[in-house]
């Protein structure tokens, strides 16, 4: 185990730098000066061409990328140019923010869509999976920030019920946390219920039917750890485009998260802001896919990590 996490680890290197160079050029090469926005348009020639040479913005390209490289591999992230802050300082403050968002959408995802999931499938064909699989169909095919916005029109203008946007306790989490799971859940659920399905058709569960187990025991014991295998591979991709969802979400209902930082250094033209924000999202995207593979030894101890 510990030569294959060493192993996963070292190949994650490749991939984060891959991204640094992407966002890098990306970032760069876009229309916009960011110097021009911070001293304005009628600044003298002379003061603008101090505060560019101030930031390193008149280097080559290569150079600024080698020193931003080099920055961060010793925890520097720079300093953000419109807010004159450290960017890890930044950043610090608004990634609680963006995974408490995440969490509680990711686990509203897993217990509905897997709980749902699993009934639909012990009771495949009956009314109860038809009206969950049209739940499901109807979640996937609902974009988030839509759902969200019906969600502050009819939960917080109409019903007053709760506060439309904010931050500082469950009550401003709950709609930002359904509008990110409910996609989430249902396609969850449409995955369990076809795991199910398939596992259940197998000799093993007709075995332990056979020795008179109870229902719920095949069902929970037998049947759901082998069906849970393409469930957590789901998850693992889907916790990645949580976090990275956010981005759009916060903005929605105004949290103070990572995605309103993001795209407030995107409009600014903030390069270290962006920079920051997009690693921390590779990076996170990386590990959630290198934990969906260590859960796949613990659900199935056939599978080797070699």
């Amino acid at each position: 185990m510990r030569a294959y996490l060493i192993r996963r680890i070292l190949l994650m290197v490749p991939v984060v730098l891959g991204v640094t160079v992407v966002v890098f050029l990306i970032i760069h090469l876009a229309p916009g000066d960011p110097v021009l926005l911070l001293v304005g348009e009628r600044a003298p020639p002379e003061i603008y061409e101090r505060v560019k040479h101030a930031w390193g913005l008149d280097r080559p390209l290569l150079t600024q990328y080698f020193s931003f490289l080099g920055n961060v591999l010793k925890g520097d992230l720079g300093m953000s140019i419109q807010m004159r802050r450290p960017v890890a300082e930044l950043l610090a403050r608004a990634i609680p923010v963006t995974l408490e968002l995440g969490v509680a959408a990711m686990g509203l995802a897993v217990t509905v869509g897997v709980v749902s999931g699993v009934v639909s499938a012990a009771r495949a064909g009956s009314a109860t999976d038809q009206v969950t699989m049209v739940g499901a169909l109807l979640g996937v095919s609902v974009p988030g920030f839509w759902l969200g916005q019906l969600l502050i029109l009819l939960v917080a203008v109409e019903l007053h019920w709760l506060p439309p946007s904010g931050y500082g306790g469950l009550k401003y989490l709950i709609m930002p946390a359904l509008a990110m799971g409910f996609a989430d859940a249902a396609l969850t659920a449409r995955t369990t219920r076809s795991s199910m399905l398939e596992v259940i058709r197998q000799d093993f569960i007709r075995t332990a039917r056979a020795k008179g187990l109870t229902e719920r025991v095949v069902i929970y014991r037998h049947a759901l750890r082998n069906a849970l295998l393409p469930v957590v591979t789901l998850i693992g991709l889907d916790l990645g485009y949580l976090i990275g969802g956010a981005v759009i979400m916060e903005e929605v209902f105004g949290r103070p998260g990572m995605g309103r930082l993001m795209i407030h250094g995107i409009l600014s033209r903030d390069y270290p802001v962006v920079q920051g924000c997009l690693l921390f999202l590779a990076v996170s995207v990386a590990l959630c896919n290198l934990l969906a593979d260590i859960a796949y030894v613990f659900l199935d101890p056939r599978i080797r990590l070699q």
